[in-house]
């Protein structure tokens, strides 16, 4: 087995020194006299001691690393969004630390503080709620910070987000437009942003068609997940034949395909009894077994661009403009939702 790691105090006792002059011989050594660095530098050959790169770049300030804090590391959604992250900061050569808050502002907060402690050098986030005084005091002790998939109203804050209500308003239009009036709405926590708007959007898309909010019947979930999908669709399946819904619209395509399996699981055909739309255009989405309909996000270009414009604040931090960029969703419509109703449903 391999022995105890040789460490900056065996070094200092080796050469007669303080940890401090190890300290200044490996970080600064232009300020140690000469014949001291030469003790130090043959007790470190001696020992066989190997600098820890990182320790050394806290101990100047931050390090060349950044931190990922994402809602849902199980949903293909933000492993996109990852993978544009990646694809950029390694061409920087920065790793970027991985970290899920799986929706819990608890977590989300020991998490940031974790990448504090780490002295990263960046922060990119999808913020469970309203995170902005906790990612103002990170900004203030010198952490970047930003907003990936939710729109900031900071003008010393980048972002990168999506449309999220132009994106309910495609999804809508498509379904009142296939002769859909009784329409669900599935989607939840209630507090995460992206839901919110993306049900503005739909309620908006009611409006220009001039029908009341009454004809979009709204349940609620706990997560953005296939199980919860799963269970919307039993509560659906529940309501009175004479006025269940003939068209969902769900918050991700996680939850549209756990509608989807609910639905045909009870022998509710898709589209021709209930049509399906989803949200983010994951790789699922066109393989299901009925090929989802979703509104389509630029998922590693929203990674790709907030990674850019984190490592562009960081090598020009004089000059660095700060930029709330948003990208415009698309529909894409497939099988699940390709019926038109010749009455009033």
């Amino acid at each position: 087995m391999p022995g105890p790691a040789i460490s900056i105090r065996d070094v200092a006792s080796r050469a007669g020194v303080s940890v401090g002059t190890v300290s200044n011989v490996l970080n600064r050594p232009d300020i140690v006299a000469a014949g001291t660095r030469s003790k130090v530098l043959a007790a470190i050959n001696e020992l066989g001691f190997v600098p820890n790169d990182a320790a050394r770049q806290l101990r100047r300030g931050r390090g060349r690393t950044l931190g990922l804090v994402v809602l849902d590391v199980a949903n293909p959604f933000f492993t996109d969004v990852a993978r544009g992250v990646e694809d950029a900061t390694s061409a920087a050569g920065m790793p970027v630390i991985f970290c899920n808050s799986d929706g819990d502002a608890t977590k989300e907060s020991a998490y940031l503080d974790l990448l504090e402690e780490q002295r990263v050098q960046g922060v990119l986030i999808t913020p469970v709620d309203d995170a902005s005084e906790r990612l103002v005091r990170l900004r203030e002790r010198g952490v970047l910070v930003i907003l990936l998939d939710r729109y900031s109203r900071r003008s010393d804050i980048c972002s990168v987000s999506v449309n999220d209500r132009l994106g309910g308003e495609l999804a809508l239009r498509h379904l009142i437009e296939a002769g859909h009036r009784r329409i669900a709405f599935v989607g939840g926590p209630a507090h995460l942003e992206q839901v919110r708007d993306r049900q503005l959007g739909a309620v908006a898309a009611l409006t220009e068609a001039g029908l009341s909010e009454r004809h979009l019947r709204r349940f609620d979930t706990p997560s953005l997940t296939a199980a919860a999908g799963r269970d919307a669709a039993a509560r659906v399946l529940g309501m009175p034949r004479s006025s269940r819904v003939t068209a969902v619209f769900c918050a991700n395509d996680l939850l549209a395909l756990g509608v989807l399996q609910g639905l045909t699981r009870q022998r509710v055909r898709v589209p021709d009894d209930i049509a399906l739309v989803g949200y983010d255009d994951i790789e699922f989405a066109a393989a299901a077994a009925v090929p989802l309909s979703s509104v389509r996000q630029p998922r590693q270009r929203l990674g790709h661009t907030a990674a850019d414009l984190l490592l562009d604040e960081a090598a020009h931090p004089d000059s660095h403009r700060h930029r709330q960029v948003v990208f415009e969703p698309e529909l894409v419509v497939r099988e699940s939702s390709q019926y038109t109703r010749t009455s009033g449903g």
